[in-house]
């Protein structure tokens, strides 16, 4: 999977590791902000029993 993505992402090794840089600091802003402030009530962290 990973091999696939270096593959698709176009220019020289440089260029692609800032392209991927960029992708991930993209999805783990949308996970932050978006995703998990929506999940947050669902998961409910505080109603752990620890037995």
């Amino acid at each position: 999977m990973y091999a696939a993505l270096w593959r698709l992402l176009p220019g020289p090794w440089w260029l692609k590791l800032f392209l991927l840089l960029v992708l991930i600091a993209a999805v783990l802003y949308g996970l932050f902000w978006y995703v998990f402030p929506w999940i947050s009530p669902i998961v409910a962290p505080g109603e752990v029993d620890l037995e």
